[in-house]
């Protein structure tokens, strides 16, 4: 498993256009958090520092292989004096295989503060490293995120509420010491938050076993934050239907501050076979 900040790492190859590296991996098609982290620090380099990203909204079209570089082509779409957007598409063999908008926002600007309580659940440390409670053949697949520390809480240690139809918190961080620079953890909370994410809208159906693949992801950054140190990911799925769950999350730091927001629509479809050659698909 490469490091993050080797994944992040985004190569300019011209004006506005940049190339992800590809790292050996156990998974039949790209992760979807390398591709949307590698997007994302493509627009970054095209952002003045004083721009800080609030917001993206990616759709995933293709499966990438993970074998192969992703060129990212960059639009500037907008340049204000308090926000800035770009458009970023990723491409693998002359086709678009991931699209994201992103948003920048200085940091200067006030307003008035609130936001939503923590829910209460045990500290990381009185949980049990994932890596630990797999199987052999889970472990094998697991081996991708190594490098990430995830503890998922266990029902019976959540206070849940009756009103929701999923619920799933899972304490994650990054194994190592992060460089200082805010983009890294920026960029490494992106490719974290498409981990375990789709998994909450399994929660009530722990019996299936559907085909599933992140469809669309948007994410909201509100306040500073470490990736390496402990983040909790409270998870729900409102819905489920026709072959698409949506999942949210709220990503929460140490001290109880929100520091991000997720939603995610992702296929979660039974009663039919995945494609043997997952490089060759080129549909859903």
């Amino acid at each position: 498993m490469a490091a993050i900040e080797d994944i992040l790492q985004v190569e300019q190859i011209e004006t506005d256009i940049y190339r992800g590296g590809a790292f050996p991996s156990h998974l039949q098609r790209t992760f979807g958090g390398q591709v949307a982290g590698q997007a994302l620090m493509s627009a970054t380099r095209t952002v003045d520092a004083d721009h800080y990203v609030h917001s993206l909204h990616g759709y995933f079209l293709r499966p990438g292989d993970p074998d192969i570089p992703a060129v990212f082509l960059v639009d500037r779409i907008r340049d204000g004096r308090s926000f800035v957007t770009r458009r970023v598409t990723g491409i693998q063999r002359g086709e678009a295989i991931f699209t994201m908008s992103a948003s920048f926002h200085v940091r200067t600007d006030q307003g008035y503060e609130h936001q939503d309580r923590m829910p209460p659940v045990p500290d990381p440390e009185e949980l049990t490293d994932r890596l630990d409670e797999l199987g052999e053949e889970e472990r094998a697949v697991f081996k991708e995120w190594r490098n990430f520390d995830l503890r998922i809480v266990p029902p019976e240690k959540m206070v849940t509420s009756p009103y929701l139809a999923a619920q799933q918190r899972v304490w994650f961080r990054y194994r190592h010491q992060l460089p200082d620079d805010t983009v890294f953890h920026v960029g490494t909370l992106a490719y974290m938050s498409d981990m375990t994410l789709l998994g909450s809208s399994r929660v009530p159906h722990p019996e299936s076993n559907p085909q599933v693949a992140s469809l669309d992801h948007a994410m909201w950054f509100m306040r500073p934050f470490r990736a390496d140190d402990w983040l909790l990911y409270d998870q729900t799925s409102p819905s489920a239907d026709g072959g698409r769950a949506l999942t949210q999350g709220r990503i929460f730091d140490r001290q109880g501050r929100m520091v991000a927001a997720v939603t995610q629509e992702g296929l979660a479809r039974t009663g039919r076979q995945m494609p043997e050659d997952q490089h060759a698909r080129t549909d859903r």
